[in-house]
């Protein structure tokens, strides 16, 4: 979709803080985080939402989550990720994405040091 801000940082025509990418999809900081560590897993084909995506992208999406997770806890100390995905109405982009969550036992840290601390 050529409007789509999630299909532009995918294609690289927007920069993005990513901290995995494969050929499915890319895994990148929310630039506007609820939480330090604000995650956000986003299939390189454009799909809606959940009733749009294919399994198989589904069952990556999931795979990578729990590489991601383990990186969040190992890298930020965090205790519990909460994983959401909204549908609908609750979509503030019309482009399935994942949200990976850090705790609240995170320290408060900025994009950039939380960006060094996981990738390196």
């Amino acid at each position: 979709m050529n409007d789509c801000i999630f299909c532009k940082i995918t294609n690289g025509e927007i920069p993005s803080k990513t901290i995995y990418e494969d050929e499915i999809v890319k895994v990148l900081l929310d630039i506007n985080p609820i939480k330090t560590g604000h995650t956000l897993i986003i299939p390189k084909n454009h799909f809606m939402d959940l009733d749009d995506i294919d399994l198989e992208t589904i069952t990556h999406i999931m795979k990578v989550a729990k590489d991601i997770k383990k990186l969040l806890e190992d890298k930020l100390g965090a205790k519990g990720i909460k994983l959401v995905q909204n549908n609908g109405c609750l979509q503030d982009i019309k482009h399935f994405h994942l949200h990976l969550l850090p705790d609240c036992n995170v320290p408060e840290k900025s994009l950039d040091e939380v960006f060094d601390l996981l990738t390196k």
